[in-house]
């Protein structure tokens, strides 16, 4: 494990001493809902709000801790060479990068947070020397700027190949910080390179990583039984981020998901901009929560297509009152379907028809 763990920059608890204490909850999501508000494209995906708009990126974190979330996470998710380089702007790597790392550390010390650096897939990877050594680098060179940021500890996530994985842990390790790997499994429960979601943990455990898991692709219902069996095969942390869509034992991914009673999609699949019909709503998050804590999970949170209400909700499953939980639905005062009583009972009377 890394020495990072005991404090942060900011003289508070490090990651690994929150995670001994209990939950430690890490909001993502940023993609989509850039994506859903208008500052991001569907497709490429690429975090170029980080440049265009800073002052929404920075509102988006503090949404996020607003609702309960103990980690601000630099949005630098597909921030890398690779997608850089397919949509010609690779000039814009460095600031893209060193300024969402600036926007989270300067959130996170405000909030009282943890910052997080992070690196992910970069669909450049192959099983081969010349893709290895292509991928590697990039990693290194992100990792100079996470290195120089002050964040806390490292992400690496949403890896679908093992050996991906690994080259990225050695990177992110070089740095001394703690660090969190998660992959991804799509409709396989093998990873690109044939390990199970046990074994490939085992494997990134055994090479120093502090926190193994799963995140996106899967949703709460399809990752948790993978979740419990990681959370059997390692003795460090598990982390557990799916995304809050209705994925089923037959169309366990969201990518995989089909919506038969759409007739204008412009494709067979609802990912990612049809999704609307299977997002979980934010009690099945409260109850995704209250299981990864039975089964001893500390590190959770919520991927690909989460909003503020979801990170509520979890966060007071897990016991919290964040400041958003002011705001905690509390349908005793609604004028037809409460009990208040200062309500019109004619009201009262009519809910049976509304």
């Amino acid at each position: 494990m890394a020495d990072g763990g005991s404090t942060t920059t900011n003289a508070t608890p490090g990651l690994l001493v929150r995670l001994d204490a209990g939950p430690v909850i890490c909001a993502e999501g940023y993609l989509f809902e850039f994506e859903r508000r208008g500052y991001l494209q569907a497709g490429a995906f690429v975090p170029e709000i980080v440049l265009e708009r800073p002052d929404l990126v920075r509102v988006l974190h503090e949404e996020f801790v607003h609702a309960g979330s103990d980690v601000v996470l630099a949005f630098t998710y597909y921030g890398h060479r690779e997608k850089l380089r397919v949509i010609g702007k690779e000039d814009q790597l460095e600031p893209m990068n060193r300024d969402a790392l600036s926007i989270a550390v300067e959130v996170a010390r405000a909030t009282g947070t943890l910052a997080a650096g992070d690196l992910c897939n970069t669909n450049a990877y192959a099983p081969d020397a010349e893709a290895e050594r292509a991928v590697r680098a990039m990693f290194d060179e992100q990792m100079e700027w996470v290195a120089e940021a002050g964040v806390d500890y490292v992400v690496g996530e949403t890896f679908s190949y093992v050996g991906e994985a690994l080259l990225a842990l050695e990177a992110m390790r070089s740095s001394g910080l703690p660090t969190v790997v998660t992959l991804a499994y799509h409709q396989a429960e093998r990873s690109r390179d044939g390990f199970t979601p046990e074994d490939a943990c085992r494997r990134l455990a055994d090479a120093g990583a502090d926190v193994v898991g799963l995140n996106c692709t899967r949703g709460p219902k399809t990752m948790m039984p993978m979740i419990a069996r990681i959370r059997d095969a390692v003795d460090c942390h598990v982390a557990a981020l799916p995304v809050p869509y209705r994925t089923t034992v037959a169309q366990p991914s969201f990518q995989s998901l089909r919506d038969p009673d759409c007739d204008c999609l412009p494709t067979e699949r609802a990912f990612p901009t049809a999704l609307d019909p299977f997002t979980c709503n934010r009690y099945e998050i409260a109850e995704f929560g209250r299981a990864a804590q039975a089964l001893g999970v500390n590190y959770v949170g919520v991927c690909c297509g989460a909003a503020a209400h979801h990170i509520r909700s979890l966060a007071e499953a897990l016991g919290r009152t964040p400041p958003a939980s002011r705001f905690s639905p509390d349908m005793s005062k609604h004028a037809f379907l409460g009990t208040d009583t200062l309500l019109h009972a004619h009201n009262q009377a009519y809910a049976g028809d509304l």
